[in-house]
């Protein structure tokens, strides 16, 4: 019964604040643009663009992590973890054609620099998306490190996009106020705009990697052959061909066990359950498969636990 609990929890706590993320930047996202109309500033404009793209990249979160919540089915037995992983590439996508939209917009008004900018509603509804953003993002981030949600990964770094933009158009504003010099608003722009091209290429990386079914980190890795050298005294041998790999945030762990030949199908058996309760101790929620042998003296160690393949075995 442990683990339904557990991702009851993690999926229940990723769903909220996916959708807080949603309800603030669907906010900041009409005081930014109305701002920015009638103040006449790109930058506050390109910042609410990018703000509406981050309500649908939230809807994206929120969609793919109720599905990846979903339990495994007949069309598909390994679960419906990877759709965080789709839904991160999806925001990448948005994020690069936001960045796209404001280099457009820079440079229109680099071209036609004739604009007049009213700077104070600007510099308040900054203000604003700042401090709001700041909370938001302290959450998600929260969150998604409790959960392991790649999807609210995702939006945290994208939610650290909109706290860099805030900074930055506040700063460009702040210098047209005091120099009314209006070039300031489209070259910050620009700038914002390199940042946010280079967050959609690292957000699409981290995605990609998943889909691809990469292996677990080293650390995670570690931590599973550390749990089967526990149990050399308990008629292991060995192991080899260790193969992990991550879908959405669940994780699939999979190796061959040497055993005692002179054991019993029963005690061979007691001694996997007892090790598979130990590596989900150490990685909640993993679904852990072990392939059984008898030790014919091929295999000496760890040494061959790196042995990986990115693909998944049955437990026989």
């Amino acid at each position: 019964m442990r683990a339904p609990t557990f991702f009851a929890f993690r999926s229940d706590l990723a769903s909220r604040a996916a959708a807080l993320s949603f309800t603030s930047n669907f906010m900041l996202m009409i005081l930014k643009i109305v701002v920015g109309i009638t103040a006449g500033s790109v930058a506050v404009l390109s910042d609410g663009v990018d703000s509406a793209q981050d309500s649908i990249a939230s809807i994206f979160a929120f969609i793919s992590i109720r599905l990846a919540a979903a339990p495994a089915d007949e069309e598909h037995p390994y679960g419906h973890g990877k759709a965080e992983a789709v839904a991160a590439a999806g925001q990448a996508l948005l994020i690069a054609g936001g960045g796209g939209y404001i280099v457009y917009q820079a440079v229109q008004r680099l071209i036609d620099r004739d604009v007049e900018i009213d700077t104070t509603p600007g510099l308040i509804a900054l203000g604003v998306t700042a401090v709001v953003n700041v909370a938001v993002v302290w959450y998600v981030s929260r969150a998604a490190r409790s959960t392991g949600s790649v999807a609210l990964k995702a939006d945290a770094r994208h939610l650290w996009t909109n706290v860099a933009q805030a900074g930055g158009v506040l700063l460009a504003l702040t210098l047209v106020a005091a120099t009314g010099y209006t070039i300031f608003d489209p070259i910050m722009a620009l700038l914002l705009a390199a940042y946010i091209l280079w967050t959609a290429s690292q957000v699409f990386t981290t995605a990609l990697a998943e889909i691809m079914d990469m292996r677990l980190p080293p650390d995670e890795e570690r931590l599973v052959t550390a749990c089967i050298d526990e149990y050399r005294e308990h008629g292991v041998r060995g192991y080899h061909h260790v193969r992990t790999r991550k879908a959405g945030r669940q994780r699939y762990i999979d190796f061959h066990l040497l055993v005692d030949p002179e054991e019993t199908i029963e005690q061979a058996h007691t001694v996997c359950d007892v090790l598979e309760r130990a590596i989900q101790r150490a990685l909640p929620g993993a679904v852990v498969h072990i392939h059984l042998e008898p030790d014919d003296g091929r295999y000496r160690g760890p040494e061959h636990a790196g042995d990986q393949v990115g693909r998944q075995s049955n437990r026989d």
